[in-house]
């Protein structure tokens, strides 16, 4: 059989058509969406039919219809046979890849590792070949619990007591109340709103209550999940002779000493004006009486002495009670002064530490770390080096106008992996500045009223008293002090330098003791 030029081109085009037709294929995902728990690890499953080889293709997986961006956001690629990361977005890095050993049958899922607020979403797998494409799209819903509500008082208002209700981690957004002891929602402005760097809500909610019977109030977290609502409430009693007394400080030592000036300026006006009446007096009478007058007015003269130097004194103790300046044990705990370093391998990928290991800030990118079990991987932390399990120790860390911080020292076992909540059960102490507020993480957290904004703040600990305390350096004043704690573990310096200000650093200094 001869076969003609006609013949070997059919033959040739029908092979081609054969060819193409054997590189199509279609992209598959799952056919409801993927709910993510914060935290754990997730796959996004992604296959091609037929299960062809994947290895010699390009796989790509996005973000898609992100708000307040025009184009999709890269989450993994793999092309030409390796994954590639210039393009990927910060968020991501580390905490994706591929099952390589399954790409030959054609599996093209993505694993996400530690799920976070920031991971909710669409996302597109998209595979490509030389001659074909296709993609799916898959849903995340992510879901996190956040802390039970912290409830602390502000101050008065209006006639009221005005109180705060703060609860963090929480994903979706969630919706904050206030109720009264009958369970009767209370007044309150709009509630606040923010988001950590990993995307979890911090809800802040305040309402302004008056004396009732029982002075009880609630405070309820809600959050609506896609079965279900999740709730956690907070009870809060205030003393009756709280919210009535309940004045600031110093604006109560201002009066006092108002009035104790105006009563003296009374009395030594009073007493001058007895003194010229007794002068007239004696300029009128009869010289005979001129030693009796004398002696008078020698007695006047030692009373309204006496009674200035009672009075002054009086007013200069009513000044010690709002000196704020008057912190004379500041100088004996400062020469128990020890040289803090901070320690690299304890230190989150995103800070920067100077190479004398005295500052650290906060860095525009996540550096490739090796992620041992002492790095802290999910909040921005540091420790320092060394670590004391007896007797006591001081250290001053330089602020200035930084306006996000906080200080303090942890336990050895503190948990380095996931987010946890500032407090003494969870092996921290520590104070805390976020803008203008200051707080002491107490659990619930306690706000502290500063006259002065401190520029450098000391840390003491004394070991076996149980005891951590706050200095403003500076002023030379006491911040706040955590006592009749008993520690077991080695306790080691605690730095995070913040969300804002990130080009300022936190700076441990050297301390100079004044004999």
């Amino acid at each position: 059989m001869m076969w003609t030029w006609t013949d070997c081109l059919c033959v040739n085009i029908l092979l081609l058509l054969q060819r193409v037709g054997s590189e199509r294929f279609e992209v598959l995902g799952p056919t409801r969406a993927i709910v993510a728990v914060a935290g754990d690890d997730i796959i996004l499953p992604c296959s091609i039919k037929p299960s062809i080889t994947a290895e010699d293709m390009r796989v790509d997986w996005f973000r898609i219809n992100l708000p307040d961006t025009q184009s999709n956001i890269r989450v993994h690629l793999y092309q030409d046979g390796r994954d590639k990361y210039p393009d990927q977005i910060l968020s991501y890095r580390g905490r994706t890849s591929l099952f390589k050993e399954e790409l030959k049958n054609g599996n093209t899922s993505l694993k996400l590792t530690r799920v976070q607020g920031t991971d909710d979403g669409r996302y597109k797998c998209l595979v490509q070949s030389k001659t074909h494409y296709d993609d799916a799209t898959i849903q995340v819903y992510v879901r996190a619990i956040g802390s039970k509500p912290e409830v602390s008082i502000e101050g008065q208002k209006e006639g009221g007591m005005t109180l705060l209700c703060v609860s963090n981690g929480w994903f979706p957004e969630p919706e904050l109340e206030w109720l009264d002891s009958e369970g009767v929602t209370l007044s309150a402005g709009p509630s606040e709103t923010d988001r950590d760097y990993e995307g979890f809500y911090i809800v802040k909610l305040k309402t302004i209550v008056k004396e009732t019977d029982i002075n009880r109030f609630t405070c309820r977290v809600r959050q609506r999940q896609i079965y279900d609502v999740i709730k956690m409430e907070t009870e809060f009693h205030i003393p009756s002779e709280l919210i009535l007394v309940h004045t600031d400080t110093w604006n109560v030592a201002i009066a006092v000493i108002v009035s104790l000036g105006i009563f003296l300026t009374v009395i030594l006006a009073f007493t001058i004006w007895r003194w010229i009446a007794l002068c007239n007096d004696y300029d009128a009478s009869n010289a005979k009486h001129s030693q009796e007058i004398e002696q008078v007015k020698d007695e006047l003269r030692l009373e309204l002495k006496k009674d200035l130097i009672t009075k002054l004194k009086i007013l200069a103790d009513q000044l010690d009670l709002v000196n704020m300046k008057g912190c004379p044990e500041l100088e004996t705990i400062r020469k128990h002064a020890v040289d803090v370093t901070l320690d690299p391998d304890t230190a989150h990928p995103g800070l920067i530490l100077s190479e004398d290991r005295k500052q650290v800030r906060r860095g525009n990118i996540k550096q490739n770390l090796p992620d041992n079990p002492e790095r802290f991987d999910t909040v921005h932390y540091v420790l320092g080096k060394e670590g004391f399990s007896s007797g006591r120790f001081y250290y001053e860390v330089q602020v200035e106008e930084k306006t996000g911080w906080t200080l303090g020292v942890a336990r050895e076992s503190i948990n380095r992996k996931k987010y946890i909540f500032m407090k003494p059960e969870n092996g921290c102490w520590t104070v805390w500045r976020r803008n203008k507020e200051y707080k002491a993480f107490t659990g619930p957290s306690v706000i502290l009223s500063l006259r002065e904004k401190p520029q450098k703040v000391g840390v003491f600990v004394d070991y076996e008293k149980g005891q951590v305390s706050f200095y403003n350096v500076e002023a030379r004043s006491h911040i706040y002090s955590f006592t009749g704690y008993t520690f077991t573990e080695k306790l080691y310096p605690f730095f995070y330098s913040g969300i804002t200000d990130i080009s300022d650093p936190l700076v441990i200094t050297p301390v100079g003791v004044t004999d």
